[in-house]
């Protein structure tokens, strides 16, 4: 560990002396002050927003991180908790002035326990490896984000994660039987499904790292699906698949998966994976069944009529095991795929019911005509979650601040149409300032009690979720939607 000099300060706490007692707790292997090094935590998935931490700790017990909140709380320090830092919305944006606890060393699977269908996992353990610990018995973990071979399974409980499957499945929350939290004070709890009282575990599911660190997971594992079959379409319009899919719905199937992409992302898709979609395709949806081996038959073929019905030019469905990757490959790479076609882009993640999905897209096509700035669609269309991704490069003047108003106006198209701001990659930073655009001041006020309930001195990832949020006690007032990492200048927007 190189300590940076004396002068850098936490909360008016000399920088090497707190470092020095997180050594003490941790190991000189634990605890990151060079300059150089913090850099690398100074965003997550979400490259908008950057704020080198004051210092990083990587504990690798529960113990260590009540030990590291409790140094935190006595000297007044903010801290923020990080996983695998694959987020999307800026949740483990770190202080300049504080703390980052990364849980990536907890990554042990304590327990399988079939029997009781359920596994115990640390934080920092990668969301497939549970599937593949429990693979071997028939059982897996059902939550399946594009990033599941990266992400971990406690920044999937802090977002609520979902995936390709949630439209079945359910999304994280679903799944969570337990938690072992460290409270913002610093107490090791445990939060359990079957508790009497309120519901604590759920509030925790989803709240973004604001009310605790969870140290410990108990998950739900599902039997393995007697059949699988993945189907792949080709349309010639994202309304034709659109429109696909509200037959799917509406004749009463339930498809484990309904993905859609357009011309654009699947061009970046074919550039990055050569995932050999069916060419001139303006939009391709992947649709994939699951259950008892005749149920999935009848599925499949209703499927495909409707498919072909709705004017699918190309219907392909894989053989086997290795032919369902390689369709679900374009769609799992689509993200870090756009990379192959723009220099930068920014990721939302609104939702709208599915009935307003040809107007929401329609909007969104026009937006991208008006302002010249080119936006790829991917999205879980069985449940209205939509991805819009707005390219745009630095190097043109005023691209930027353009790409930023494109994505702040499909934000609005979705409330307008009675959606939300975000489906599963959370609020953070990137999109608190729409929390006063969905939900009214009490709303806010509402949910501010519980935070502070949880976080009476407002240390545990400040700054998040809410706009411009008041200190515990606070009286109510007026709120702006200028984020308070922005007007103080500790986090840089582009």
């Amino acid at each position: 560990m190189r300590a940076p000099p004396s002068a850098v300060t936490l909360k008016g706490m000399d920088l090497s002396r707190l470092a020095q007692r997180f050594v003490e707790i941790v190991g000189a292997d634990g605890v990151v002050t060079d300059p150089a090094e913090l850099r690398t935590y100074e965003c997550d998935g979400l490259t908008a927003h950057a704020a080198t931490p004051g210092v990083v700790v990587l504990p690798t017990t529960a113990a260590q991180v009540a030990e590291i909140v409790r140094t935190c709380v006595a000297h007044g320090v903010p801290y923020v908790a990080r996983g695998s830092g694959t987020g999307l919305s800026g949740g483990a944006l770190p202080r300049t002035d504080g703390v980052l606890i990364v849980t990536s060393k907890m990554r042990r699977i304590l327990e399988v326990d079939i029997d009781n269908r359920r596994a115990v996992v640390e934080p920092g353990v990668v969301n497939l490896a549970v599937t593949r610990a429990a693979a071997a018995d028939g059982y897996y973990y059902a939550p399946d984000p594009s990033s599941q071979q990266v992400c971990s399974i406690g920044g999937n409980v802090a977002e609520n994660a979902g995936g390709a499957h949630c439209l079945k499945y359910g999304f994280t929350v679903n799944h969570v039987l337990g938690l072992q939290v460290v409270t913002p004070d610093g107490e090791i709890v445990t939060l359990d499904s079957h508790a009497p009282g309120y519901d604590l575990l759920g509030a925790f599911v989803g709240s973004e790292g604001t009310l605790g660190i969870a140290t410990q997971v108990t998950v739900r594992l599902l039997r393995a699906p007697e059949a699988v079959q993945t189907m792949l379409a080709g349309f010639e319009s994202v309304d034709a698949a659109g429109a696909c899919v509200s037959a799917i719905i509406a004749a009463g199937v339930v498809p484990a998966a309904v993905e859609m992409m357009d011309a654009l992302a699947i061009e970046a898709a074919e550039a990055a994976v050569a995932c050999d979609y069916p060419p001139g395709a303006g939009a391709v949806l992947i649709v994939e069944v699951d259950g008892p081996s005749a149920e999935v038959a009848d599925e499949l073929a209703e499927v495909r009529r409707l498919a072909q019905q709705t004017g699918a030019f190309a219907v392909r469905v894989a053989a086997d095991a290795a032919e369902r990757a390689a369709i679900w490959k374009g769609r799992k790479s689509a993200f870090a795929a756009v990379g192959r076609i723009s220099p930068a882009y920014l990721v939302q993640d609104g939702v709208v019911p599915r009935t307003a999905l040809p107007q929401v897209l329609g909007d969104i096509a026009a937006l991208s005509r008006e302002s010249g700035i080119r936006v790829a669609n991917v999205f879980h269309a069985g449940d209205g979650n939509l991805h819009p991704l707005v390219l745009y490069d630095h190097a043109v003047d005023g691209e930027a601040e353009r790409a930023e108003r494109v994505s702040a106006e499909i934000m609005a198209r979705c409330l307008a149409h009675g959606g939300s701001i975000t489906g599963e990659h959370g609020v953070g930073v990137d999109k608190s300032a729409y929390m006063a655009q969905m939900f009214t001041d009490a709303d806010l006020d509402t949910m501010q009690l519980l935070r502070c309930a949880f976080d009476p001195r407002g240390l545990c990832n400040p700054g998040k979720v809410f706009p411009t949020p008041r200190l515990c006690g606070e009286a109510p007032g007026p709120r702006t939607g200028v984020h308070p990492l922005v007007a103080s200048g500790q986090a840089e927007l582009f």
